[in-house]
């Protein structure tokens, strides 16, 4: 029995056949490369018969989290369970009686991480959460481990598979919104109930982890973070997106601004000579630019049974290995500064803005007045006439600071000949 390090399993939904499919099958490199051999002994499950179904003999299956947590042969906790509150609360009990815990749940590790952290350095326990941001790709334990040297300035990307998929339809297949979500739905890409996917919430929550793993600011919250979706995103924006040079992709982006920090997820019109450009349908992919190493970029399968589960085990064997070491007490990042967020008038981009005027003599110039009270040029302009005795005009602006993109904003508010249609951070070549 000394020779196995054993896995108590929380849920046996999707990820969770996953990791036991992985650690079943690849048992001969596991033993290998950590020196011992890894076994799941009890799995928590509400379905046991479910779970004795996939098992047979060799698990043994309860709906008693008791069980696994008052066993002193398990060592390490795969939380796979989902819900915040009793992944949570699983968790705190794990680490407060010693067990090691491994996590793919982005949602806890956004609202709860930092006690979470506190907690298992408290009771020198690993707690490790690699799958909880990208899937497969295995981001954190880059920036970490890999950019630990260097100073990083900027992490962004494409956090979320959904939208990707969906956006991914609309401009290549002329997909509407509507039916992008609808097929979406049908393929398993999308819940019923879309909301955190196609509002940003899901990618919002992988930024807050990266940010504090790749700056240290361990205090940035969701609420530091700028969110806008995609229910906006038009055809019509996609094809002029195009016809300007750029693909729209729901970006999410921290970034490193003097000593402060920015952290935001919306609708990003990125130039097409960018990589990030040509990550298509549900591919995630992480772009670090770092001040020594430059720029790199991360790609593979944002989500899926077996690029989850891959890094959970991946997790659960470094996990193993440090056990084996007399080295647990281990957490991500060490490394913490200061939190402070950007102020408006650091964040400095250029924006798309498509809005609707009434279309007569004098109009554009009025428009001009705002942007040129705001003191912000133009790059790139077009005017359109609709059949309705109004226009359209689309406009790309120089780079200009949050502050004045919101001081235009409310000028176009409070003119009634104007409606602002949709608002896009242009990414510069």
């Amino acid at each position: 029995m000394a020779n196995k390090i054993y896995v108590g399993l929380l849920g046996l939904g999707t990820i969770g056949t996953g990791v036991a499919r992985i650690i079943g099958g690849h048992q001969n490199k596991i033993k290998q490369v950590v020196g011992q051999e890894v076994v799941i002994k009890t799995v928590l499950d509400r379905d046991i018969e479910k779970c004795k179904t996939f098992f047979g003999e060799s698990v043994h299956c309860t709906d008693n989290f008791d069980e696994i947590l008052n066993d002193e042969e398990i060592s390490i906790i795969v939380e796979l369970i989902g819900y915040v509150p009793a992944a949570k609360d699983y968790i705190s009990k794990a680490l407060a009686a010693g067990k090691h815990v491994v996590s793919a749940n982005k949602d806890l590790v956004a609202l709860h991480g930092k006690e979470l952290v506190t907690l298992a350095k408290a009771n020198k326990c690993d707690f490790l959460y690699e799958a909880a941001v990208a899937g497969g790709v295995p981001i954190l334990r880059a920036i970490t481990e890999s950019f630990a040297s260097d100073n990083i300035q900027k992490v962004m990307g494409i956090v979320n598979g959904t939208t990707n998929f969906m956006m991914t339809k609309m401009d290549k297949e002329g997909y509407s919104y509507d039916e992008a979500l609808a097929l979406a739905q049908e393929l398993g890409f999308a819940e019923k109930n879309p909301t955190s996917d196609v509002d940003g919430l899901d990618a919002a929550r992988k930024m807050v982890i990266l940010a504090r793993l790749a700056f240290g600011t361990n205090d940035v919250t969701l609420d530091d973070v700028a969110v806008t979706g995609i229910r906006n995103v038009s055809i019509n924006d996609i094809k002029l997106a195009n016809r300007l040079g750029y693909k729209i992709k729901l970006i999410g982006t921290a970034e490193k601004i003097d000593d402060s920090v920015n952290v935001e997820v919306g609708p990003v019109f990125v130039p097409e000579s960018h990589p990030l450009a040509s990550v298509n349908n549900e591919m995630n992919a992480v772009f670090v630019a770092g001040e020594a190493l430059g720029e790199t970029m991360f790609y593979g399968a944002g989500a899926g049974e077996l690029p989850t589960a891959t890094a959970v085990v991946s997790d659960v064997m470094n996990i193993a290995k440090n056990i084996l070491m007399g080295i647990t007490g281990n957490i991500f990042n060490e490394y913490e500064v200061e939190t402070r967020i950007a102020k408006p008038e650091q964040v400095i981009n250029p924006v798309f803005m498509r809005l609707e005027v009434t279309d007569r003599a004098g109009q554009f110039l009025e428009v001009a007045k705002i942007f040129a009270t705001a003191e912000v040029s133009f790059d790139k302009i077009i005017q359109e006439p609709l059949a309705n005795g109004k226009a359209i005009i689309v406009i790309v602006t120089h780079p200009m600071s949050k502050a004045q993109e919101n001081e235009i904003i409310q000028a176009m508010e409070d003119n009634d000949d104007m409606k602002l249609k949709v608002h896009f951070k242009v990414l510069e070549h």
